[in-house]
């Protein structure tokens, strides 16, 4: 019988005022727009021919009126008209231009964001144990996805509008007279900070109801498949109740959104009507100052056509495109949520690298307490009763025939496999049960099949962290001798496309990924059985340079050879120590040591 909802797996994320959310999402969006200079190149050439639209409008009626008609030359004055009217013609083809470009960075986006989602649903599936399923997963491939899509395509579409068109409705005030500007700008830069001001608080509203969402969902999910347990075990009213309180929270989230969003109008409202006030006002100063009535009524053109319209779909976009688009981006590119758990007592699981007492020793990075691992009641253990203590800082190679129990030994130490009996610690901490991030932080597992993804070089290595920059990179692609590779995929830039790289490859990018892991346990499965003996000895070294502790399933005798120790699994007895040591003490290393040189061992 499964175990009714007693509440929520996932903890509401915390509000913060999006300056973090704007650190983690900056490097990537940076990267995104990187790869498509060509893309941003066309739509700043339309944006162009807008921008001169925007100055013909408003210099047009200017001079029709000053030239023109109050010129008592009618003929003229229609002239300068009709070039104004052609500037608002030409509003169509641009538009069109822009649309049409528009394309090759929204689709490419969702693309991403898709295949972002699904990886992190698929790695807190894989790696999260029992109930390690993210229930969040619906929202962020279908609302989410969309939200993000639809409000970068309004962010672009508008603040491309905006620059473009304040550009060219500010040249065309400064060429009418100087003046207009110094009337019209501190209005506007009034208006807009007070906007600006709103956005912070904005995106932590919009947060806060989207974790109120998502923890609702999670809830009515939970509750509905566990409908039968809730009968049987008299729990629905706790459950009802609870969900009440989810309802409620999502109101509440809602209105303060709702009330941000008021403020907003409120400073949307100031800045779309200040300018135009105080150029009114500002009206006999201007005359006094050799502004002409065709200069006024230019400004106000420019005003009323162009600048102001821009100004206020900015700020609706900004105020609420861009808030859905920033903490939508965080939740699904930034890092795999961390579920609630039962904080470790200080004394059975202190912290990486933390204090410890006086004389006591010294918490090693691997521990196996005994540990037991049957597939099945009936069946024999794979590992029995295993003692099993790694340094911290060691590098300790895993021998043994195939099917001994090698991949399961790493699995339990990863955490994605739970012992029969007995204990499994990383750093002091029992890793069985524990929610995926926190698994991640502890260590990294790089199994034979070696997973690389459709995107850049550098997406790719910097998978395990995403804050890594160009100098990480380079370092990283130096130490694993990934430069020829690199070079030939056109640079950290350059795109991946998993079919056309070689089994070897792929291992090498894993392995350069996992460099740059700030995990300090590094376990590789066989990671490096498709390099060659020269290629594996400079990863294996180049690893274990790396700060950390290293554990390597080797399949040839220079991966024991350069290990600190070397641990053989026999199906009988394990042997722990130095390759000579392990040499002396283990028929079964002496049996593989001849296999690995071509030739039998003759040693007794």
């Amino acid at each position: 019988m499964t175990s009714a909802p007693a509440g929520d797996r996932h903890a509401p994320a915390p509000a913060d005022d999006g300056a973090g959310a704007l650190r983690r999402v900056v490097p990537p969006a940076r990267r995104f727009l990187a790869r498509r200079k060509g893309v941003l190149a066309r739509l700043g050439l339309w944006s162009l021919v807008e921008s001169a639209q925007a100055f013909l409008v408003g210099f047009a009626v200017a001079h029709a009126v000053d030239e023109g008609f109050l010129a008592a030359d009618t003929r003229r004055g229609l002239l300068w008209l009709a070039v104004a009217l052609v500037a608002v013609l030409s509003g169509a083809p641009v538009v069109r231009g822009v649309f049409a470009q528009l394309a090759g960075l929204t689709e490419p986006l969702r693309d991403g964001l898709v295949r972002r989602a699904v990886d992190r649903s698929m790695a807190l599936a894989a790696l999260g144990g029992p109930g390690g399923t993210d229930r969040a997963a619906v929202s962020r491939l279908t609302n989410q996805v969309e939200i993000a899509r639809d409000s970068f395509a309004g962010l672009v579409l508008t603040l491309r509008s905006f620059v473009f068109t304040a550009a060219g409705a500010l040249i065309g005030l400064l060429s009418l007279h100087p003046a207009l500007l110094v009337v019209v700008l501190p209005p506007l830069a009034v208006g807009l900070a007070l906007f600006l001001a709103t956005l912070r608080p904005m995106a932590a509203a919009q947060r806060r109801a989207l974790a109120a969402d998502e923890a609702l969902g999670d809830h009515a999910t939970r509750s509905r498949a566990a409908l039968r347990d809730l009968t049987a075990c008299g729990t629905g009213p706790e459950t009802e109740r609870r969900g009440a309180e989810l309802v409620a929270e999502a109101a509440a989230t809602a209105r303060v959104l709702a009330r941000w969003a008021a403020v907003r109008t409120t400073a949307l409202g100031v800045a779309g009507n200040l300018p135009v006030l105080a150029l009114l006002v500002a009206v006999p100063w201007l005359r006094g100052r050799g502004v002409t009535a065709g200069a006024l009524l230019g400004a106000f053109t420019y005003l009323v056509q162009s600048l102001l319209p821009a100004l206020h779909t900015l700020m609706t976009a900004l105020g609420a495109a861009g808030a859905r688009l920033l903490v939508v981006l965080d939740r699904i590119l930034g890092p795999v949520p961390v579920r609630e758990a039962a904080p470790a007592s200080p004394a059975r699981a202190p912290a990486p690298g933390g204090p410890r007492a006086p004389g006591a020793r010294p918490v090693p990075a691997v521990e196996l307490r005994s540990v037991t691992l049957a597939y099945g009641v009936r069946a024999e253990p794979v590992l029995d009763s295993l003692d099993l203590r790694v340094a911290r800082g060691e590098h300790l190679a895993v021998v043994g025939p195939s099917g001994i129990g090698k991949s399961t030994l790493t699995r339990l130490v990863a955490g994605t496999l739970a012992p029969s009996a007995g204990e499994v610690r990383v750093a002091g901490q029992a890793v069985t049960g524990r929610a995926a991030a926190e698994l991640a932080a502890l260590r990294t597992l790089v199994p034979q099949e070696a997973y690389v993804f459709t995107g850049t070089v550098g997406d790719n290595l910097a998978y395990l962290r995403p804050d890594a920059d160009r100098a990480d990179l380079d370092a990283a692609v130096r130490e694993l001798g990934l430069r020829p590779l690199v070079e030939r995929l056109g640079g950290l830039d350059g795109p991946v496309r998993p079919a056309e790289l070689t089994h070897a490859e792929r291992q090498l990018v894993a392995l350069a990924r996992a460099y740059l892991s700030p995990a300090p346990l590094l376990l590789l499965d066989e990671a490096t059985c498709h390099l060659d003996p020269a290629a594996e000895a400079h990863a294996e070294e180049a690893l274990a340079r790396r700060p950390g502790t290293l554990v390597v399933v080797a399949h040839r005798l220079s991966s024991a050879v350069r290990a600190d120790r070397v641990l053989v699994l026999d199906g009988v007895a394990a042997v722990c120590g130095t390759h000579e040591e392990v040499l002396d003490r283990s028929p079964l290393y002496r049996d593989l040591t001849g296999h690995w040189h071509g030739e039998p061992s003759r040693r007794p």
